[in-house]
């Protein structure tokens, strides 16, 4: 535990610091959790918590709770960050623990961050938490299910906290005016609209809200009373650039980039710029966009729509010639014509139902038709005997089986009727009714060259 010294109590605590909530009652939002009679509440009130994992965006309260916990429940609390400590402070600490358990006392560890702790890291308190010896609370703004071992995953329980609302924000900026340990004892000026600019600026993080309010008031007019009067243009140069929640390797950037993807697939091009802009913005690889909508091209697109592909591919290159900021207006437009071009999976389609045919049957050997004897061997072993070459045929087809025996019959391209794909479904339409001519009539000529049955002798005696 670290000491106070003499210099560090002439040390200011920030706003969001010195205003953070003591119990439940002080605690904005998350009533899905905390509301009378909600299950984590219940579990509060009667500690009888257990080890749990608080998942959230930044600002809502996850190390807050953390605390009240421990101002409320009997039991020797621990504070530790994933940041700074590694497996030997783990040790350490959960020995202390352990020695708790031993005279009956409970520990309750908290750990803000934990995704960023490795696997051995999280694998040290496993056993510990298995056996009681702590009850684990981690704080996570990524998404457990990928961050969090499995293992020790499956030992908490996982509450998810809520961006708070403006209405929220605007609670906790008026109570930051009027307490005591915020701005209770000086004369603040600041209208009811601008308390509105900084809650819809601060984007669900209460945090963020207070470290804002903070700011104008310090940069804000001072009259000779003293009392101090916030204008719009001290306001307005406090939240020119608003830091959007991306993280390129976390959640987030996955859940964008499928809302990119979905928004696209419905044909919504005013939902589909605007998570664009929402990925740009925040500082995202232009190339990474530009490839996924490559890959979009073929998937949702195809044949559909040629072009699809040779432009998104335009766009790509743009992307790396020219970068960010200019190259925003190339990838919008790939984006905007790709959500209002005609759709097809059925390439997607075609390709995944027949890698599961690939796979099962890794061993179906090529027909010996379509096999090339490129040596006298394979000519003997009729490697490509009966071969046809399809440019000599009259109608550029050759009647061929390209598929292995047991999968003679088996379609994997389903066209639909959707821009060009249409007559693409036309032309296999025809190909395969002059295949299944063809097939006809080699059976019927089976048929005529197959011996015919010798007719029985009459019996004797028969008349005719």
């Amino acid at each position: 535990m670290e000491q106070m010294t003499l210099f560090d109590r002439t040390i200011v605590q920030p706003l969001a610091e010195r205003l953070r909530p003591q119990n439940l009652e002080e605690f904005a939002g998350q009533p899905h959790l905390l509301g009378r009679g909600k299950v984590l509440r219940r579990l509060i009130e009667a500690d009888q918590i257990s080890s749990m994992i608080f998942w959230g965006p930044p600002g809502v309260g996850k190390t807050t709770l953390a605390r009240i916990i421990a101002g409320r429940t009997r039991a020797t609390f621990i504070d530790f960050s994933a940041v700074t400590s590694g497996i030997k402070e783990i040790r350490t600490v959960m020995q202390q623990a352990e020695d708790n358990r031993r005279y009956g006392e409970k520990t309750i560890v908290f750990v803000d961050e934990i995704h960023r702790f490795n696997k051995a890291q999280q694998d040290a308190f496993l056993p510990y938490v298995e056996k009681g010896s702590i009850i684990l609370i981690g704080a996570t703004t990524e998404n457990p299910s990928f961050e969090i071992n499995s293992a020790l995953l499956s030992r908490c329980r996982v509450f998810v906290l809520q961006s708070l609302t403006g209405e929220d924000l605007i609670y906790l900026l008026k109570r930051a005016l009027i307490s005591e340990k915020g701005y209770g004892n000086q004369t603040i000026h600041i209208t009811e609209d601008m308390l509105a600019l900084i809650a819809g600026f601060a984007n669900g993080d209460a945090r963020g809200a207070l470290s804002t309010l903070e700011m104008v008031i310090l940069n804000g007019d001072i009259d000779e009373t003293g009392a101090i009067t916030v204008s719009m243009e001290t306001l307005s140069q406090a939240t020119q650039k608003k830091s959007l929640l991306y993280d390129k390797k976390g959640e987030e950037h996955y859940n964008l980039i499928s809302a990119l993807h979905k928004s696209m697939r419905n044909s919504d091009p005013d939902a589909a710029v605007y998570w664009l802009a929402r990925m740009l913005e925040a500082g995202e690889d232009p190339l990474y966009v530009a490839r996924r909508v490559i890959r979009f091209a073929s998937e949702d697109i195809g044949l559909a729509d040629s072009h699809a592909l040779p432009l998104a591919v335009a766009a790509y290159q743009a992307c790396h010639f020219i970068g960010m900021p200019e190259c925003t207006v190339h990838l919008t437009e790939a984006v905007v014509y790709m959500a209002l071009a005609p759709k097809s999976n059925a390439l997607y389609r075609a390709y995944e139902t027949a890698k599961l045919d690939a796979i099962e049957q890794l061993a179906e050997p090529v027909p010996l038709v379509i096999r090339n004897a490129v040596t006298g061997l394979m000519k003997e072993l009729d490697y490509g005997k009966g071969y046809q070459y399809a440019h000599d045929m009259e109608d550029k087809i050759a009647d061929m089986q390209c598929l292995p025996d047991s999968l003679a019959d088996r379609r994997y391209y389903h066209p639909t009727e959707e821009g060009a794909e249409g007559i693409l479904k036309e032309r296999l339409t025809q190909i395969l009714d002059w295949r299944d001519q063809q097939k006809k009539r080699l059976q019927a000529e089976r048929q005529r060259n197959e011996p015919q049955a010798e007719t029985p002798p009459q019996a004797a005696g028969h008349q005719t």
